[in-house]
């Protein structure tokens, strides 16, 4: 049996299913092999157009064939690979099944930083560069970037899901980027990601980006020289386990996460033992080349 939906690889599916001769030609084959010859013949149709509908339900997965010697020649013969087929109708995702909470970059709850470091408005830089004192002045939360070589940033956010609804799948995602000193192309830091106080995998940012152009958001009065842009990533915690992009990070899975707590805490680290201590950028909205700030998805199943 064939379960199908709406992705692309069943679209020759329902194509070889839109023909009242192909449909035909199945209703022949349920009753018995026959070959292209025989088909031809019982359709009243020319050998050569039989063939062309034979190659679409082949195609399909419909029907099979296979070579076999008879009366001194080679015969095509067909029969009927499947009896039942199975469509799945495309289905209306409710908004209430996804439950999404925006955090900008400046809204940190905890953080331990070292120079190189700072943090900058839409408007202004916050403070002076390179002195970790400036994560606590009061417009730190108005921040749409901030950078550090080594250490971390901790986000805390409350856990609005209700007691009988089950997390089947959290993403996280984020525009990021290394942080050297000016800009760099080949600029290596592995950071961590920690949810709920579990560690998530760490990925290795492969530079400080910018030397070719601008953020498409940054402000024109940002310093040219400076940290520019960042990679769009997401971090998928499912049942199966930890993905950034879709490629796996570890074998953490959402069961894991201690979803019950009041409050949900995400950490971004560059940690003292990493292999490239390369620091980090974190780019909110209006910096970057994606405008938007940290975004947590919270996928809920359907037996809520």
């Amino acid at each position: 049996m064939i379960k199908a939906n709406g992705e692309p690889q069943y679209m020759a599916l329902y194509e070889a299913l839109a023909s009242e001769v192909r449909w035909m030609i199945m209703s022949f084959l349920a009753d018995r092999e026959m070959s292209v010859k025989e088909i031809a013949e019982k359709l009243e149709l020319s050998p050569s157009i039989v063939t062309m509908h034979i190659r679409k339900l082949e195609l399909a997965e419909l029907i099979g064939s296979r070579r076999v010697r008879r009366n001194g020649g080679t015969h095509k013969m067909c029969f009927l690979k499947q009896k039942q087929i199975e469509i799945e109708l495309p289905r209306a995702r409710s908004s209430a099944r996804i439950r999404e909470q925006t955090i900008s970059v400046g809204h940190y709850t905890a953080f331990d930083v070292h120079p190189t470091c700072g943090l900058g408005t839409r408007e202004k830089e916050i403070g002076v560069w390179d002195d970790p004192r400036y994560f606590l002045d009061p417009e730190r939360v108005q921040a749409s970037i901030l950078w550090f070589g080594k250490g971390y940033v901790e986000y805390k956010t409350p856990n609005y899901l209700h007691p009988e609804q089950r997390v089947e799948a959290i993403e996280i995602s984020m525009e990021i980027a290394s942080e050297a000193p000016g800009l760099s192309d080949r600029w290596p830091s592995d950071i961590t990601f920690t949810f709920n106080g579990i560690s998530l995998g760490a990925w290795t940012s492969p530079a400080d980006f910018g030397r070719a152009a601008r953020g498409r958001y940054t402000p024109k009065w940002w310093h040219r020289n400076v940290n520019q842009y960042g990679l769009l990533k997401t971090i998928r915690i499912d049942d199966s386990g930890t993905y950034m992009d879709g490629e796996r990070m570890s074998d953490v899975t959402a069961a894991e996460l201690n979803m019950r707590y009041p409050f949900w805490t995400l950490r971004f680290a560059v940690e003292e033992q990493a292999a490239h201590i390369g620091g980090l950028t974190l780019y909110g909205s209006g910096f970057g080349n994606h405008d938007q700030d940290i975004v947590i998805r919270a996928y809920l199943s359907d037996d809520i």
